[in-house]
């Protein structure tokens, strides 16, 4: 049995819990709040960190000290962060869905998260490179695009 069908999130070590991780980028997204009705909207801007290409954080040991929002993910809060997406390795584990068919640990294969449309790999914006000023301008919906459960 694979560790994530037989561990809690609470379980797992360091290591299994970061292969949980399937590479998208998604949390990496800029997220901008409307100050009116408080409903968070991605952006397809990037963290300064985020590799555009590998979808990888480029210091991801010192992430949280060079951009102080960055958010750790643990077990205590994936399950109270409105804006982990649906496909989130994390977030399906939690809400007792278990992997989808896609993700790396599944289907052997780093590239189907690509291939399914999940990864953000080559569609998004450096934040140092727009204007804070236009992010709103980016705001986007494919980051809520979700595969089918099967193929």
């Amino acid at each position: 049995m694979a560790f994530w069908e037989e561990k809690s999130l609470e379980e797992m070590s360091p290591s299994e819990w970061e292969a949980l991780c399937d590479g998208c980028g998604r949390c990496c997204l800029i997220k901008l709040e409307d100050e009116d009705s408080g409903t968070l909207i991605t952006s397809d801007v990037r963290c300064k960190l985020l590799d555009g290409d590998s979808c990888a954080c480029t210091d991801y040991p010192n992430r949280q000290k060079k951009v102080p929002d960055c958010i750790k993910l643990t077990p205590d809060n994936v399950r109270e962060i409105p804006w982990i997406p649906t496909t989130c390795a994390y977030r399906r584990l939690a809400e007792g869905k278990g992997l989808a068919w896609w993700h790396p640990l599944v289907s052997g294969d780093p590239q189907t998260v690509v291939d399914v449309g999940v990864s953000v790999k080559g569609r998004t914006f450096l934040e140092t490179e727009i204007d804070p000023e236009d992010w709103e301008e980016h705001a986007v919906d494919w980051p809520e695009f979700e595969p089918p459960e099967h193929l």
